[in-house]
């Protein structure tokens, strides 16, 4: 007989962390499948994997680093930090490792409509069971039933179902960082992509190749993006141009109105202009132009969809010394001794790694593939698992509610320049939902919502099908406050308002308490 709860949680990376603690007078249960929490920190990183962006803009609110410099900490750093939170918060108590979920099931009718689903009086825990959740603990394939009144997938959009080339293959094995990096030494490598792990492997290749045996490591690069050696630009902080209230003024947001749409129209030299403002400063910077590296596409729509990366301090050192090549390729395919680029270069190569991403649709739909779960069988629904529908965002409301799959939310799929601070902000306005605080927008005004951002981010970047909020992001943290009930403009002056940027320390919880109740008094002022 299956456990009925109230709130269920899967997933133990950083959304769901933030999920169990903001969540924790439900008492909910997170099921991890692996054996330890952390997510793509602690499962998909290499020897040199670090933070993109400094550790001060990756905390959450209520728990800020000891460290509290401008250095980007490391991915073994990032899981310390995040069991220390765990522990902080008692949220070990919540947590299942080891409990990898099998299938969901969805316990409503499957032709209701979106009131029906979500209830016409707007309360998302309708007092009895909505969801059943099968669980395989360890290794037995014993499937253990759990009912919730509402569940939170937070299993992320990378790792575990990899974007495999169209052709046909038999797989290869599953590598650890040690594994990985003999299979690297002494080798001809290719690695085909040009992201941040494709850029991390190619340090590791080029280390693990120092010597007299060692082989030079060569990246197949389809598209070209834009990277970055720290947060400076011109002895700028990097954060003026993007980060603050009046940077993100210059861009189009949702609901900005006709008078904002024109200054945004007016502002396009402007914004452009910025843009080649980094660019002139990362050309000059890096070797960009030595190793045919420039892209052809201005650095904002990078930064616009959640694509700029870091670069390990010895790249570009490693490539001087000739351990690291570049291809330029937009297809290739395999040949006996290697592989072959689209200009019917031959490259020999003993071993390929795949850096082509994940697949985060594909991963949801792998639960939900039971003929029980009917909210998968209605055409919107199905579009969420497939990334066919809003260029693969969500029709949602605050990127977290989807209308037509009832009692369930989805943390950690929208990106930003911190995606920490995204997935706490709207766990803390989930906890408030389901509180009763405030009530759900209707269906309409949801997908209006989620078709108005797909189409700014068709106007403002050609990688629009990645959904990313950087350039509007403060906009969307307004949005949540006032629908929390919290002052949207939280600095303390207005010359910080406009000029600082945003972070977690932000939002923290006494902040939101002092401005409800100075707006309280301010009520009981004006009725006396």
């Amino acid at each position: 007989m299956a456990k009925v709860l109230k709130v269920g949680i899967v997933g133990a990376g950083i959304s769901g962390l933030a999920a169990a603690k903001e969540l924790a007078q439900y008492d909910p249960v997170v099921f991890e499948a692996t054996d330890s929490i952390g997510g793509v920190w602690r499962h998909c990183s290499f020897r040199t994997t670090k933070l993109q962006t400094p550790r001060m803009d990756y905390e959450f609110s209520d728990f800020p680093w000891e460290d509290r410099s401008q250095s980007f900490p490391t991915h073994a750093e990032i899981v310390e930090y995040l069991h220390g939170y765990a522990t902080h918060f008692d949220l070990w108590r919540h947590i299942r490792l080891n409990s990898k979920v099998v299938e969901l099931r969805f316990l409503g009718g499957r032709d209701a409509s979106s009131a029906d689903l979500w209830g016409s009086g707007g309360k998302p825990l309708p007092g009895q069971p909505m969801w059943e959740v099968g669980v395989c603990t360890g290794q037995s394939a014993t499937v253990e039933w759990y009912r919730f009144e509402f569940l939170v997938m937070c299993i992320g959009k990378y790792g575990d179902v990899p974007k495999m080339p169209s052709y046909p293959y038999k797989g290869g094995p599953d590598l650890d960082e040690e594994a990985t990096k003999g299979l690297m030494r002494g080798k001809k490598v290719v690695i085909v992509g040009y992201k941040k792990s494709a850029i991390d492997m190619a340090v590791e290749c080029a280390e693990a190749n120092q010597g007299e045996n060692g082989q030079p490591c060569t990246m197949v690069i389809r598209t070209l993006h834009w990277t970055v050696p720290h947060y400076s630009i011109w002895g700028l902080p990097f954060f003026l141009f993007f980060s603050t209230r009046s940077s993100q003024f210059l861009h189009e947001r949702p609901n900005q109105g006709m008078m904002r749409s024109l200054v945004c129209r007016l502002a396009s030299p402007l914004r452009s202009g910025m843009s080649r403002f980094i660019e002139s400063y990362l050309k000059w910077k890096l070797p960009l132009e030595k190793y045919g590296l420039v892209p052809d596409h201005p650095f904002v729509e990078d930064y616009a969809s959640c694509q700029m990366a870091i670069l390990p301090e010895t790249f570009f050192s490693e490539a001087d010394e000739g351990r690291i090549k570049f291809r330029k390729s937009s297809k290739w395919w395999f040949w006996e001794k290697g592989v072959v680029l689209d200009d019917g270069t031959r490259l020999e190569a003993d071993v390929v790694l795949l850096a082509t991403g994940y697949d985060g649709k594909k991963k949801l739909a792998r639960c939900c593939q039971s003929p029980s779960a009917a909210c998968w069988r209605t055409p919107t629904a199905s579009s969420l698992s497939t990334g066919e529908d809003s260029g693969g965002a969500p029709s949602s409301s605050s990127g977290t509610i989807h209308p037509l799959i009832p009692r369930m939310a989805f943390i950690g799929y929208i990106e930003s320049v911190s995606n920490l601070h995204t997935s706490e902000l709207r766990c803390k306005w989930l906890s408030r939902l389901l509180d009763g605080h405030f009530k759900l927008p209707s269906a309409e005004r949801m997908f209006r919502q989620t078709a108005e951002e797909t189409e700014i981010m068709k106007r403002t970047t050609r990688f629009y099908k990645r959904h990313c909020i950087s350039t509007f992001s403060i906009n969307h943290s307004d949005e949540m406050c006032e629908e929390m009930g919290w002052e949207s403009w939280r600095k303390p002056s207005w010359f910080s308002e406009a000029f600082s940027p945003y972070g977690s320390q932000d939002y923290t919880e006494e902040a939101a308490t002092g401005a409800e109740e100075q707006e309280e008094e301010e009520k009981m002022a004006a009725v006396n």
